[in-house]
């Protein structure tokens, strides 16, 4: 696989790294899941093996190992056989790199989940074989986190979708009750408009189709889920999307030079940038021209999304922290009023009387809820009036900001288009948010 950046800074099309979650209700096998296909895969280390050995409240039978334990590392995840925190795990098959996010399954933690899906290129949405309720007339209801899940994967631009129906031992691996799962997800899949949706049966206990295919469905012809993350396709966009670029730090010499240099640190969230480029510094609206891009290897001609680094400008302008620098012909859209979608992250309900702190990249200032257009049905999807927020609700927004925000809509960058509020009296994160500008 190619990298995903060049020594010289220009970007591939593709990349080799695969970021992925894991979702889906409580007990599903999210942990078990990710602890297969680690071991089976030789992704983990003797002495990882031997601790998870030897750790107490396995959640198996007989002397099969407890796999989950390699990502479920709180106490009390292990005490309660739940997963918590969001646990990161890195690995490598000889086709491609991965980052792995085991993300919680109960409703309290939906807060979690949003965390661990907000770089995501894919999510695997596990289904419980066991759990689901079989219908007389044929059909399937899904459990609640599910949807919940699938809805928070749609609003956060998630591009590919796997739906691993899990446990099919419990069912003798029969591919009836398999086909009628899939069916049922597709039919609600359909209603929030997700596209790139990949079924595949599977086993994380006894490892039926994660990385190798075993012998128990052979009605099923298709890939293992290994071979299946290998060979999703994850494109760069942002790479040919207009040129973004937050300022995080001013960089000034220490005053014993005589030399002025000025230089504006950050991170390219989008697009390219060379030497000569002309800018627009935002909210100001100034005129800025790229004079050099310095990084820790030295001076270059040019740089492309994901690469952190130092420009220097022919103009002396007046730009800070919070600022953007825009591609001139494209530049973010300015808003003091602005329309979002919100998954409601804290225990206190949302009350349109009290004021917030609106973070957007390296930019905050206060901010107001003006109205909660709708609350989001997450069975139904359909949308009712509310006043007021609740943990876990989902819901579209009205805000007004202090200060303009230099913005993007979410579809078309997620770095630019999402924010987060925070509690101007505690300090506590209380919701996450994609700005939307077509509605």
């Amino acid at each position: 696989m190619n990298a995903r950046i060049e020594n010289n800074g220009q970007n591939l099309s593709e990349r080799g790294l695969l970021r992925f979650i894991t979702a889906g209700s409580v007990d599903d096998g999210k942990s078990t899941l990710i602890g297969r296909l680690l071991f089976d895969s030789k992704g983990i280390f003797a002495d990882q093996l031997a601790a998870v050995s030897r750790a107490k409240n396995k959640r198996t039978v007989g002397d099969t190992i407890d796999l989950s334990l390699l990502t479920d590392g709180l106490e009390a995840e292990r005490e309660q056989g739940i997963t918590i925190d969001v646990a990161y795990r890195y690995f490598a098959t000889p086709k491609r790199k991965f980052i792995i996010a085991d993300t919680p399954g109960h409703e309290q933690y939906t807060r979690n989940m949003v965390t661990g899906a907000s770089t995501a290129d894919a999510v695997i949405i596990l289904i419980d074989v066991s759990k689901v309720k079989l219908r007389e007339d044929g059909g399937v209801d899904l459990l609640i986190q599910t949807k919940r899940h699938s809805t928070i994967a749609h609003l956060l631009q998630i591009e590919h979708v796997v739906v691993a129906v899990n446990k099919m031992d419990l069912v003798d691996y029969d591919q009836a009750i398999y086909d009628r799962i899939v069916k049922a997800y597709g039919e609600f899949a359909a209603t929030l408009g997700l596209k790139d949706i990949t079924p595949i049966p599977l086993s994380a206990l006894t490892g039926d189709n994660v990385v190798d295919a075993g012998e128990n469905m052979p009605w099923y012809q298709g890939p293992t889920l290994i071979e299946l993350l290998e060979s999703l396709s994850v494109y760069d966009e942002s790479h040919h999307a207009p040129f973004r670029f937050p300022v995080q730090l001013v960089a000034r010499h220490n005053g014993h030079e005589a030399n002025d240099f000025r230089g504006y640190m950050g991170r390219i969230e989008a697009g390219n940038v060379k030497v000569g480029d002309k800018l627009v510094v935002q909210p100001s609206g100034k005129s800025a021209t790229v004079k050099d891009i310095l990084t820790f290897e030295g001076s270059h001609q040019s740089a492309s999304a994901g690469q952190s680094v130092t420009l220097l400008l022919e103009e002396y302008l007046d730009i800070s922290r919070g600022d953007m620098l825009s591609s001139s012909e494209q530049p973010a859209t300015l808003l003091k009023n602005l329309n979002a979608d919100v998954c409601w992250l804290s225990e206190d309900a949302l009350d349109v009387r009290r004021k917030y702190w609106i973070k957007h990249g390296t930019k905050q200032t206060a901010a107001k809820i003006t109205k909660i257009e709708s609350l989001l049905d997450i069975n139904t999807q359909q949308r009712s009036d509310a006043d007021a927020l609740k943990l876990n609700d989902v819901a579209r927004i009205s805000l007004t900001v202090q200060q303009p925000l230099a913005a993007d809509d979410y579809t078309g960058s997620r770095a630019t288009g999402a924010f987060i509020l925070i509690d101007e009296v505690t300090h506590q994160t209380v919701a996450a948010g994609m700005i939307r500008l077509a509605d």
